[in-house]
């Protein structure tokens, strides 16, 4: 699957300190994302040939560094929309006035390729913006004649909860790149993409309505599943909550003059994937994954407590204590025991699932989440006490669906305001 990503936005309180700002619709910043558009933008020639991107393909758009207006079609493929706002227009920086109903900001890729490269060193000049006056339609330049399809992303931020921690007219936001201007926002890609699946989709999706069930080529992963596929984090720093600096080295940046990439020592590096489980095998209990739950149809339906001080050793003892050999813990302060793990419920292989909530007894503790258990086996006496391995096979193989995990899987949203040309709408 492709990768899409661009930098997160962040609220600077009077106080100094930094906060992530959380996307509309999504209040606790768990299941936030973009939505991702391709567009079928031809030049002058309306029947031209939109090429999909080639295998190895990697591309970014926007200038991490800049902190000024370029005046050119790099720097208006760079814009914000302040939604509920004065009804001013779309800005290429960071708007100076609040936005009740969200800043949405929008990125605009290159769609014309040399030919030649994958991904050169700066990951940009092997693509062009169209020549002419616009910067998301028209005709190639001849140094880069192939019109590949067109790549947009929009983020829409909650910044309107943040309404208090303005000084006087300035906003108080940043990116984590350090750039309060918003001149230096920015989008990478990576593609993903089985090549002739999607070539097949750009010359045969065709529908103006934009909707990606009207693109029988595709599959689609649900919402649910969606949410679902998580990532594990391999930076060794905190970057959620209320932090007293930028993640990494980034200082807060405010132009005109060009950033200038900062050298600390902070000592945060790659390293190995934090897990979303702690390793109970001490108390011969191994971590099974992440399960689903039904309020109407419980997974686990033995014995059960909610408590304002969860944690996972008392959900462990609990079940023990009540002869159960399982144990599920849900939405930070809820524990559910069973004697067998029924495979409808079950973790499925290669997916993390979306247990994200801190125990409500320990923060460094993962209690689940919405209809979603962390679940935890009793070891049997004299034998293995293994905790499945991240994004590795569960022990409960019955669970597995028949979901295409190398195919391209869209989830589909049917947008506010169709944007002009056809259009498949990705949710990333």
């Amino acid at each position: 699957m492709s990768n899409y990503w661009t930098p997160q936005l962040y609220v600077k309180f009077k106080n100094g300190t930094f906060m992530p700002v959380p996307q509309i619709g999504d209040p606790n910043d768990t299941n936030g994302g973009m939505a991702v558009y391709y567009l079928q933008r031809r030049g002058n020639n309306q029947t031209e040939k939109l090429t999909a991107f080639p295998k190895g393909f990697r591309m970014l758009a926007g200038d991490p560094f800049t902190r000024s207006y370029g005046n050119n079609s790099a720097a208006n493929a760079i814009s914000y929309n302040c939604l509920g706002g004065p009804g001013l227009p779309e800005t290429n920086k960071m708007p100076n006035f609040n936005c009740p109903g969200g800043l949405r900001a929008q990125v605009f890729f290159p769609a014309c390729w040399n030919g030649k490269d994958l991904d050169p060193p700066d990951h940009k000049s092997h693509m062009s913006y169209p020549v002419g006056r616009e910067y998301n339609t028209g005709a190639c330049p001849p140094d880069f004649p192939v019109h590949m399809i067109s790549l947009f992303y929009e983020v829409l931020y909650d910044t309107g909860r943040f309404q208090d921690q303005w000084n006087g007219d300035q906003h108080p936001f940043v990116f984590s790149n350090g750039d309060a201007t918003g001149y230096g926002y920015h989008g990478d890609f990576l593609n993903g993409w089985d090549v002739p699946t999607l070539q097949k989709a750009i010359d045969t999706c065709t529908d103006d309505s934009g909707q990606v069930e009207k693109c029988p080529v595709l599959t689609q992963f649900t919402a649910e599943q969606c949410q679902d596929c998580q990532l594990s984090e391999a930076v060794n720093e905190v970057n959620n909550g209320l932090l007293s600096k930028l993640p990494g080295c980034n200082p807060v940046t405010y132009g005109p003059d060009r950033a200038v990439p900062a050298k600390c020592n902070d000592g945060v590096a790659l390293g190995a994937i934090n897990t979303h489980y702690t390793d109970m095998t001490s108390k011969s209990w191994e971590y099974v994954g992440c399960g689903k739950d039904n309020v109407s149809d419980r997974a686990f339906p033995g014995a059960s407590y909610g408590r304002s001080d969860n944690t996972i050793e008392l959900c462990l003892d609990f079940c023990k204590t009540k002869g159960f050999p399982y144990a599920g813990l849900e939405y930070a302060g809820e524990c559910f025991c069973a004697s067998k793990l029924n495979p409808k419920y079950a973790p499925q292989p290669g997916v993390m699932g979306n247990c994200v909530m801190k125990c409500n007894g320990n923060q460094n503790q993962v209690c689940g989440g919405a209809s979603r258990m962390s679940i935890y086996h009793a070891c049997p006496a004299g034998g293995p006490c293994k905790n499945n391995e991240q994004f590795g096979k569960t022990s409960a193989t019955a669970a597995k669906r028949a979901l295409e995990i190398d195919a391209p899987v869209v989830e589909a949203k049917v947008k506010r305001g169709k944007r002009k040309g056809r259009v498949m709408v990705v949710e990333a």
